[in-house]
């Protein structure tokens, strides 16, 4: 037979929230034009590319394919950065003075299955007494019944906020993103360590108790010492409409208990300067750290203590104190997941920040913390780099040699060519692998705005999309709604559920990379005139609701739920279209016959 292997992918819950993938045989089909020479990377990195099919090479003899780095189950501990440690999402944050218009960004890409059923929590009042309940496994509630492991006292009034897998945001604007950064084995907890706080818990706590980063932060590190961190290195981007904070954990070890008089946590968060961009791909980015700056600063009282017990850092060495050298191990990250990420938003953000050889990838644990933009950055620049591919760049994975398929004319590249690639198929091709900053593995997505010159129900607002940044739909969630519609409360992920929002996304992502290079332009082309009109209403929606908001709050936030659950429901229903299109296309009836003349035989099996 002639043909190609197809992908279809499916999530495999773990350390590197991996993908395991299937295959399906389609007969091969190029839809690009043959030419005289190889395509080659493009030098010029700076800009975000925007897809276009464009014609590829053709050569007298096939290309080798190499060997290069990728992640792999088998590895986890290792390629990940220690055990714990997630090749999976991204966060990139925008100070005020860094931000075309003036708001606060941050952002998340949650990579790998995790709860992605997005639902408001109302306000509460509180008894005295009354304790809340904290439970296992709340981000995979989708999946695993939470568990009660433990409980604190409640306060008396708790705030509005968004609850999912790693809750997002409140009605104070506080918005939150999340990574996990892995980290020194030596942390990790066992069966004997009694804490109770996982990262999610944290967030949740925060969001219900505090109105600005700030206090987010000083709230999540007191309830971490109290009742003791349990979870891997984590990561966080905490902000408001002033400022953005940039929060990194990690349990102390095997055997805490809250008798032992020790903080439960080891914690630090530096104040991301007004002028400057962070960016977190599943690796600790805090270096050295002046606790003395109490502006700019906040760490545990044992950051220093538990580094030199744990005989992670000498300070009778005369070394200065790196946080991401000593907990993060940040030279242990992945090098094909992290590395890639960190290099690809910091060419595309700060490419004149560079030093003289520019920003190189294989030197990205090095980059510096904080860095100054080349121009203002824009929420839909941060969407652009959700959606990055890693096109035209060296690392881009359809350019690979392996691609391309022998023809009459020579090679020309398989429409079968895709840049989400994982697991088997790199192991059966023998792919190199670098990993783009969106993924077919995810679960949801956000890119946030917080706005001071807005009341909090108007300025707070994330951009919120399910499965694949690469290919969803972003739609403006505010901060005030009061409900989210029922398709987009629930993601059942256990089997095809049509009242699910996230199958329409998802299943749209699994169809399109089938045959990537020929079904891409169908996906953008649903995709941007919708993204576009959301975008282009935001001015007049915010304006609409702003007037209202000074005659009758309720009534402001009530407009604006109507407003976003109307463009949910509206992207919801063309991405269901979409995938009913799709699987016409795939359908094997429809494919050109395998013996057609103008392809080589096969080669005969040894």
């Amino acid at each position: 037979m002639k043909g190609r292997w197809g992908i279809l992918g499916g999530f495999v819950a773990g350390a590197c929230s991996f993908a395991l993938i299937s295959f399906v045989w389609l007969p091969a089909q190029p839809v690009t034009t043959a030419v005289s020479s190889p395509p080659e990377a493009a030098e010029d990195v700076a800009a975000v590319p925007v897809f276009a099919p464009e014609p590829v090479a053709a050569v007298e003899e096939a290309p080798t394919a190499t060997v290069g780095p990728y992640c792999s189950l088998a590895g986890a501990k290792e390629e990940c950065g220690g055990p714990g440690a997630d090749c999976g999402c991204t966060t990139i944050t925008v100070g005020k003075a860094a931000s075309a218009d003036g708001s606060v960004i941050t952002s998340h890409t949650c990579d790998g299955w995790y709860d992605a059923g997005l639902k408001v929590v109302p306000a509460a009042d509180h008894k005295p007494g009354t304790m809340v309940s904290i439970e296992k496994n709340m981000l995979h509630a989708d999946q695993v019944k939470p568990e009660k492991v433990g409980e604190i006292p409640q306060v008396r009034h708790t705030y509005q906020y968004f609850h999912i897998g790693y809750p997002i945001g409140n009605e104070h604007q506080v918005l939150i993103g999340e990574d996990t950064i892995g980290g020194d084995p030596r942390l990790r907890t066992t069966e004997l360590h009694k804490g109770i706080m996982w990262i999610e818990h944290l967030e949740m706590l925060c969001l219900q108790r505090t109105k600005n980063a700030r206090d987010c932060v000083k709230t999540m590190g007191a309830l971490a010492e109290k009742y003791g961190y349990i979870d891997a290195g984590e990561g966080l981007t905490v902000t408001d409409p002033n400022e953005a904070w940039i929060f990194e954990i990690y349990p102390v070890g095997p055997m805490w208990t809250p008798d032992s008089g020790k903080p439960g946590a080891v914690w630090c968060a530096a104040r991301l300067p007004d002028d400057s961009v962070f960016v977190r791909p599943n690796m600790s980015r805090l270096d050295e750290i002046n606790i003395a700056d109490s502006n700019n600063y906040m760490c545990s009282s044992n950051y220093l203590d538990l580094a030199a017990q744990q005989k992670m850092y000498d300070p009778a060495a005369g070394q200065p104190f790196s946080w991401r050298n000593t907990y993060g191990a940040a030279w242990r990250a992945n090098k094909a997941s992290s590395f890639p990420r960190l290099w690809r938003a910091f060419s595309v953000l700060a490419p004149k920040a560079a030093p003289t050889q520019g920003w190189v990838m294989e030197h990205a644990p090095d980059f510096p913390t904080f860095v100054k933009p080349d121009k203002k950055v824009t929420f839909q620049d941060v969407i652009a780099l959700f959606r990055d591919t890693l096109a035209g760049t060296p690392y881009d994975n359809t350019a690979n040699p392996a691609w391309f398929i022998r023809t009459n004319e020579g090679f020309v590249k398989s429409p079968l060519a895709t840049p989400q690639l994982y697991g088997d198929v790199v192991d059966l091709m023998k792919l190199p692998w670098y990993r783009p900053i969106s993924g077919f593995y995810n679960s949801y997505h956000f890119v946030s705005q917080a706005r001071g010159w807005l009341p909090n129900a108007v300025g707070g607002v994330f951009w919120f999309g399910l499965d694949n940044s690469e290919n969803s739909v972003l739609v403006p969630v505010y901060v005030g709604n009061t409900s989210t519609p029922p398709s987009w409360a629930r993601a059942n992920r256990n089997k095809v559920d049509r009242s699910s929002a996230w199958w329409a996304f998802g299943l749209v992502d699994d169809l399109v990379n089938y045959r990537w290079g020929q079904l891409k332009p169908m996906v953008n082309a649903v995709r941007d005139p919708l993204q576009q009109e959301l975008f282009d209403k935001q001015a007049s929606i915010e304006q609409q609701a702003a007037e209202l908001y000074k005659k009758d709050p309720r009534a402001a936030r009530d407009f604006l739920t109507k407003y976003t659950n109307a463009a949910m429901g509206r992207a919801e229903k063309a991405y269901w279209e979409l995938v009913d299109k799709l699987m016409y296309e795939l359908n094997n009836n429809r494919r050109a016959r395998p013996n057609r003349p103008n392809f080589m035989p096969p080669a005969a099996a040894p």
